[in-house]
């Protein structure tokens, strides 16, 4: 599975860094959202930046040991490897609409 299609860099260049600042954060549209088929780590992107070497900045609620809000790489994201060689996936049905509906 592509984990950033040509829909999703659309809505990804349409909500830029810091675009959301007078939003509350539970009221964020989630962009997409990133899982570990292995563990409960979970990625909801609400606002992103392609730099120039084609990565990306993401800024979103990260869901893992804790719930927190923070900045992450699409790189790191692509390079963590779990058991069995799995990856990274992007949930395929669609995120959920906002924030408030994960927290």
């Amino acid at each position: 599975m592509k984990l950033i299609t040509k829909a999703i860099e659309k809505q990804l260049e349409k909500n830029p860094l810091y675009s959301g600042e007078d939003i509350p954060l539970e009221d964020k549209k989630i962009l997409v959202k990133f899982f570990t088929p292995w563990s409960n780590w979970t990625w909801f992107v609400t606002e992103a930046e392609r730099l120039e070497d084609d990565d990306w900045r993401f800024f979103g609620l990260v869901h893992g040991f804790e719930k927190e809000w923070g900045y992450f790489m699409f790189s790191e994201l692509k390079s963590i490897v779990g058991p069995a060689g799995l990856r990274i996936e992007r949930d395929a049905y669609g995120p959920p609409k906002f924030i408030r509906e994960v927290l």
